[in-house]
């Protein structure tokens, strides 16, 4: 992806009118307050910045970016990945994210809101590893271990696309978060870790060849943030969602969350 800098005042005079304009006709929420959820282990969508132990993400930026356009104040809060979908679902926060794949069976719980991105899977292994090189020959290397979050995609896509479809498989090891996952893997306690390429990449950035991705991409996703049925919040979201689409501001937080970042330095 590439950015051409704007260099005729004009034209971005009459681009900045035109954002503000198309602003301006976004639902205005008050200033009420929206709490929002997310478990801040999955890099550069959320996560802890090892620096400065602050929260920082992808996602915080966009949801900031929405508050701004909407006029609401956003309070940040933390859960664990597999009380995520049903607390929301009980009404105990206003909105979750932590790029949480759209589902239709998700939907029987929860509204979504729009895409906000689309994902591809990929494997995450050590940086040494030659016994496999893509999901058929992992599933053929009878000694080798996957870590997966229960009830995520990941945890799916191992077990039907590299496995024997048993979700009681021995060789998936269960973790609470994925950046434990990802601990197991660097420590050689699992082999593989299943995550879309914008996490994985990431990672592989941070290990200094500790870490690398193999193997063609296994899926695609869409990502959507995650709210109690009913909720008069997903239509205001998705205007904001589009907006910053059609503004440049996705692409934007893009560029800098997945080219420029560099996450852990």
């Amino acid at each position: 992806m590439k950015f051409i800098p704007t260099i005729i005042l004009a034209a971005a005079a009459t681009f900045a009118f035109a954002a503000h304009s198309l602003a301006a006709d976004l639902p205005d929420l008050g200033g009420k307050t929206i709490v929002v959820v997310t478990e801040n282990a999955y890099p550069p969508l959320q996560f802890v910045d090892p620096k400065t132990s602050k929260a920082i993400g992808w996602e915080y930026d966009a949801v900031n970016d929405m508050a701004k356009r909407l006029n609401f104040k956003v309070e940040y809060q933390n859960t664990s990945w597999d009380a995520m979908i049903q607390a929301v679902s009980d009404d105990q926060y206003n909105m979750g994210m932590t790029g949480i794949t759209i589902k239709d069976e998700r939907k029987e719980k929860v509204d979504f809101s729009d895409a906000y991105m689309r994902s591809e899977m990929f494997m995450l292994v050590r940086g040494d590893e030659s016994r496999f090189t893509d999901g058929k020959s992992f599933g053929a290397f009878k000694e080798g271990l996957v870590g997966a979050q229960a009830g995520t995609s990941p945890f799916y896509t191992a077990v039907y696309s590299m496995l024997d479809g048993d979700e009681a498989n021995p060789r998936v090891k269960l973790f609470d978060t994925f950046g434990s996952s990802v601990q197991a893997l660097k420590t050689g306690d699992v082999d593989v870790v299943l995550t879309d390429g914008v996490a994985a990449n990431g990672y592989v950035d941070a290990s200094n060849g500790g870490l690398k991705v193999i193997g063609d991409a296994m899926g695609t996703e869409d990502f959507g943030f995650i709210f109690p049925k009913g909720s008069d919040l997903v239509g205001p979201i998705n205007a904001a969602i589009a907006e910053m689409k059609k503004d440049g501001t996705i692409a934007a937080l893009n560029k800098k969350w997945f080219l420029d970042y560099k996450f852990g330095q």
